[in-house]
């Protein structure tokens, strides 16, 4: 096999790991994380699945939007420059892209699962006012499979469980109601016993709704974690990826359209909703296709900050297909000074840019690192 392709032979598809719900007297079955309603044992967990056939929000959502003609914001070197870490003792500062993703424990991973799943109360922590304690119209609670607390690569960090460090999102979505379920600094408490997260929030993935001003979600800015990760059923599909992808910078400033909530007010810094693209002009023929397919993607659908964090690393799923000898350098070669910054808050089919949006600082606790 060309050694330049992500897939190693001593790995298979079992990464898209199906359970059917036989786990016998481990279920945690008692106190305020017990299970509401019946779990279906013909309901299969899986874990990455192929959603390439899956409409993930409209296609005229924020996520989906192509922003190759969008405007350039007049502060664009500025922003990037505040990425690359210039400054004036250190004027020629560059900075590299990071893919943020890789085998376990790399990455965030996805679990889908059936509409018989059974839903578990979830205890938010750090943000319960901003937090849905379910999904829009459904009974309180998110359908964790207990897999999530048995077995690792269910949450980020591959901890089963969560563990008790780093941001441990979890990412449920329900395939047959269409709708996700995402939850930031997850973990099982064996002493209540239940599920706790920091923050917690669902999405309809069938329509644009967007987070109430000012709220949170499992994301700093408050948007969606699922849509905007790179996933690698399709970077090995037949088809181009359509959608952003989402990145972290070590600091922020306010939030502009499309976020809904700010981690911080840091002069110079980009708002939260920020959106970068890849220059049309940079010359990506020489990598391999499957990175070729992510960097066009970052051409017409751009980044979009997302989260605190190290600047330029850009996220995606925790799957064993992922070989980082490739990745890395690849992404390694791309700088930040390759991007420019799309208007603040652009949007399609408007004449004035939406204004960035200063409120108190309501940064995480423990920010993304």
């Amino acid at each position: 096999m060309h050694p330049e392709r992500f897939f190693k032979l001593s790995l298979t598809l079992a990464c898209i790991v199906t359970i059917a719900g036989c786990l016998g007297s481990r279920t945690p079955m008692t106190g305020p994380g017990a299970p509401v309603g019946q779990h279906s044992a013909a309901g299969a967990v899986i874990l990455n699945e192929d959603l390439t056939a899956r409409q993930i929000f409209p296609a005229d959502n924020w996520w989906n939007l192509d922003v190759h003609a969008a405007p350039l914001d007049p502060q664009s070197s500025a922003y990037i420059d505040f990425l690359s870490s210039r400054s004036a003792a250190n004027p020629t500062a560059v900075r590299h892209l990071h893919p943020d993703f890789g085998p376990s424990p790399y990455g965030i991973p996805y679990v889908s699962v059936s509409g018989s799943q059974a839903l578990r109360r979830v205890a938010f922590v750090d943000y319960p006012g901003e937090s849905d304690t379910g999904a829009v119209g459904r009974p309180a609670g998110y359908p964790i499979p207990d897999e999530a607390f048995q077995l690792p690569d269910f949450i980020e960090g591959a901890v089963p469980g969560g563990g008790p460090d780093g941001d441990r999102h979890l990412l449920v979505i329900d395939r047959d109601r269409w709708l996700l379920f995402e939850t930031w600094a997850t973990q099982w408490n064996p002493n209540t016993p239940g599920w706790e997260a920091g923050s917690g929030a669902t999405f309809n993935l069938a329509t644009n709704a967007r987070r109430t001003e000012g709220s949170t979600s499992a994301d700093a800015a408050g948007l969606a974690i699922f849509p905007g990760l790179i996933r690698a059923d399709e970077v090995f599909g037949p088809g181009e990826i359509r959608h952003a992808f989402r990145f972290t910078s070590r600091g922020s400033n306010g939030y502009v359209w499309p976020a809904s909530h700010q981690a911080g007010i840091r002069a110079g810094a980009l708002p939260m909703g920020a959106r970068l693209r890849l220059k049309a002009g940079k010359d990506i023929s020489s990598f391999a296709p499957e990175v070729q397919k992510i960097f066009r993607a970052m051409k017409s659908y751009g980044l979009i900050l997302a989260d605190n964090g190290s600047d330029m690393y850009i996220q995606g799923t925790m799957d064993a297909r992922w070989n980082n000898d490739v990745l890395n350098p690849a992404f390694g070669a791309l700088t930040a000074d390759d991007f420019e910054v799309v208007a603040l808050g652009w949007r399609p089919q408007t004449t004035s840019v939406p204004c960035a949006c200063r409120r108190k600082d309501l940064a995480r606790p423990t920010p993304r690192s």
